[in-house]
């Protein structure tokens, strides 16, 4: 689970779902070599792993990440977005 301090809360701020959803991003679970749609720390839901990638960058090859239990897939889902410049 990703973790702050409490001089580190000051910089995170909770965004609000709307009826609609809110943005894809934060909803979607994205596959191994899929575009990352947006900069931040993502949660593998298979076994909880985290990493940070970079938007347009690729999510990581099956060789780079892989389950003891071959069942769980390696889906990525964002947990944490992070303000980059257009």
């Amino acid at each position: 689970m990703a973790q702050i301090t409490a001089n580190t809360a000051l910089h995170v701020t909770q965004v609000a779902t709307t009826l609609l959803g809110g943005a894809p991003e934060w909803s979607n679970a994205y596959g191994i070599g899929a575009t990352v749609p947006a900069s931040g720390i993502y949660r593998c839901t298979g076994c909880g792993d985290e990493i940070t990638s970079n938007k347009d960058d690729k999510f990581p090859p099956q060789n780079r990440h892989q389950h003891a239990n071959q069942s769980a897939p390696v889906q990525w889902q964002l947990i944490v977005k992070t303000q980059t410049k257009a």
